[in-house]
């Protein structure tokens, strides 16, 4: 693979640099450097969403009659990475524009499409994804959550847990929910994916507080929850074809979004070293440092090699590979590695509570103990090392 820009690709990354440049304020900027709990900023994340919707910058790859540029996913990298370089806060409506956005516009019909493409791209509406159950852990197919057909309408009981931004779907969106539809088929079988009015009567959200202090994710439970045949997404017990296109998405196209991220703190720790002395030298002159951060860099660039190989699979074939698995499993470790030393290089302050005044001290606590969820949500590693050992070594299953 040529890494350098072509002339269309240069000119449209110019083009992306120039947007940004003239539109990321100082609100928006500050956002980003926010640790606080987000419902001190959704209504800032909201307005950025949309100003980077009126600008053309959301669903880039997705087609143009659906609000998108009809681009290449190369166009996407680009945006991702002038994104990063420039501290720009992430859409908030990342599940919707990720994972429930591309799953409709693959599976979805034509009116589903016009109902709810444009609501994400505006961030009018957002989305939350009911996958997880308590009980099944990682085995996503074991799920008990049941829909019956009553008539026209399905009604779904059960419960869903670890669901980010459920809390602000519940206001105002939707959820993408997996329910087993036959009791009787095996177990990878009769399941239904349902596209959620997360407003309905019968969802109650229990907010979870993180080690951070903050809720980022909650606890559902539906009791009830009438929802129309017209919401299935796909055939009716076919929800598993149309959740793996989810979770391919999920690990896929917005793996190298965290590769470019991971450049990101990199570039903070070797700051944080340099400026941080340790016996009245700079941090960054102690040789096990100096190592520290090497192997570091080696796990970042290998990251980048590893997202950039699953973009061209995409590209090649349409369909994200394991690659996003592998890269998923890269930047969990890579992350809790490198906010782990950033604590180290504080010394004791680096133990002790933030303190608003100090801003960067703060921003390495709350990445710090934020990390210790990378390796838990959206695939263990220990799931991922799975996939990995099956369908990139050929390894037997395990079971």
């Amino acid at each position: 693979m040529d890494f350098r820009d072509s002339p269309e690709e240069a000119s449209f990354r110019k083009e992306v640099r120039d947007w940004l440049e003239a539109n990321l304020t100082d609100d928006f900027r500050q956002s980003q450097l926010s640790v606080g709990p987000m419902e001190e900023r959704v209504e800032v994340l909201r307005d950025w969403q949309a100003t980077l919707n009126r600008g053309g910058w959301l669903g880039i790859s997705w087609p143009k009659e659906y609000g998108g540029r009809g681009a290449s996913l190369i166009g996407q990298a680009i945006f991702y990475q002038e994104m990063a370089r420039s501290r720009a806060p992430n859409p908030i409506n990342v599940i919707g524009l990720g994972m429930a956005g591309p799953t409709i516009i693959s599976h979805g019909t034509e009116a589903q499409k016009q109902r709810y493409l444009a609501p994400i791209l505006s961030a009018e509406e957002i989305w939350c994804q009911g996958f997880s159950e308590p009980g099944a852990g990682s085995d996503l197919a074991g799920l008990r959550a049941s829909a019956v057909l009553d008539g026209d309408t399905w009604v779904i009981n059960g419960q869903k847990v670890w669901t980010s931004l459920a809390h602000l779907a519940h206001k105002k969106g939707h959820c993408i929910f997996l329910a087993r539809t036959d009791p009787d088929a095996p177990k990878h079988n009769g399941i239904t994916y349902f596209l959620v009015d997360m407003t309905s009567p019968g969802i109650e959200v229990r907010p979870l507080t993180q080690i951070t202090g903050t809720p980022e994710f909650n606890e559902m439970f539906f009791t009830d929850v009438r929802v129309p045949h017209e919401n299935v997404l796909g055939e009716v017990n076919d929800g598993w074809r149309v959740a793996m296109t989810t979770l391919l998405h999920e690990r896929g196209t917005l793996g190298f979004a965290l590769s470019v991220n991971a450049k990101v703190v990199l570039g903070e720790l070797i700051e944080l070293a340099t400026t941080t002395t340790r016996h009245g030298k700079p941090a960054i002159d102690d040789p096990v440092i100096r190592q520290r951060i090497a192997q570091a860099h080696v796990e970042v660039e290998g990251l980048r090699l590893t997202a950039t190989r699953g973009l061209s699979t995409i590209m090649k074939t349409g369909v994200p590979g394991p690659e996003g698995s592998l890269a998923k499993l890269l930047w969990s470790e890579s992350a809790q590695a490198m906010t782990s030393l950033a604590i180290e290089l504080m010394g004791p302050s680096g133990l002790l509570a933030g303190d608003k005044k100090d801003p960067v001290l703060a921003r390495w606590q709350h990445a710090h103990l934020r990390a210790r969820g990378n390796s838990i949500e959206a695939g263990t590693s220990e799931i991922l090392r799975n996939i990995i050992a099956e369908r990139v070594l050929g390894l037997p299953r395990l079971r």
